[in-house]
């Protein structure tokens, strides 16, 4: 069972199921028995504010199971406590905001895709209906689409109308599916993450291009590395080159041995170059 607590899947690969594992259960019921307790001694204190504390009021504790199957106390200092239960209620209190702004920002997915007040027709570059969409969602997303829309031809009333020659009709959905929404389900980014991250870079989109670096490094594998380290080489992605190349050279012996990497030579030679020298310099060392 994957526990959405102690997990180590990405983010953007759990499933959607709040599932949680045994010790993270009696973590969380231990935190919140803890909780309880701070509670009721701060009440006892308010209703007797002359008492004096002793140095065990002024504390309070959890048991622990040890290695040895035995209980350990483990005393905290209540100030200290009052002062993660404080940090731990703002963090819940700015996760809620952001859930709600969420929410509020799904009103765009909704007028995209029901194409309410569209003012402009974005066409692919490769064939396919043109998609209805708004220019001031575009302009907000892009500086180079805000400059394509402000050129004279498109203000121009019979061609409002832009085309992404880099695209075809499925690719060019999710591209404003996400300017629309800032995200994308993992089956259409999977699917498009090639394309959409060279979209990304030639139209300036910081935070689609974040977004393709983080799945193409948690998906990176002997199987799609070679077309990883192409696209980051292509967006000037230095991060992910970077990590891709490293990859590539601690499986060099089976990379040079599968049957893509002739045409990856054919295709990439100043990249052949780079990760053939690199491979031959960490083997010298």
């Amino acid at each position: 069972m994957d526990c959405c607590v102690c997990t180590t899947m990405p983010l953007i690969l759990r499933p959607p199921r709040n599932t949680i594992c045994g010790a993270c259960y009696e973590g969380v019921r231990s935190i919140i028995n803890m909780m309880s307790n701070i509670e009721s001694e701060k009440v006892k204190a308010m209703a007797n504010p002359n008492q004096n504390s002793s140095p065990v009021s002024r504390r309070n504790s959890i048991i622990t199971k040890g290695k040895r199957g035995n209980n350990i106390e483990i005393i905290y200092p209540l100030q200290i406590l009052d002062d993660c239960i404080r940090w731990c209620s703002e963090q819940t209190e700015q996760f809620n905001q952001q859930k709600e702004d969420m929410v509020f920002l799904r009103g765009f997915v909704a007028a995209f895709k029901a194409q309410i007040h569209t003012d402009i027709l974005v066409s692919p570059g490769r064939n396919g209906p043109p998609i209805p969409a708004h220019k001031s969602v575009l302009a907000a997303r892009s500086e180079i689409f805000k400059n394509m829309l402000e050129c004279d031809e498109c203000k121009a009333a019979p061609s409002n109308a832009i085309t992404i020659p880099d695209l075809n009709h499925e690719e060019l959905e999710s591209l404003l599916e996400f300017l629309y929404s800032g995200t994308l389900n993992v089956e259409k980014l999977e699917k498009h993450v090639y394309a959409l991250s060279q979209a990304a870079d030639k139209y300036v989109i910081p935070h689609l291009l974040k977004h393709c670096e983080r799945y193409l490094l948690s998906s990176l594998s002997t199987s799609n590395a070679l077309e990883t380290l192409e696209i980051a080489d292509t967006c000037s992605n230095h991060n992910l080159k970077e990590t891709t190349l490293n990859f590539l050279v601690k499986n060099i012996e089976h990379m040079v041995s599968s049957p893509k990497f002739e045409a990856f030579v054919h295709r990439s030679p100043h990249l052949t170059v780079q990760l053939v020298t690199r491979a031959f310099v960490n083997g010298a060392k």
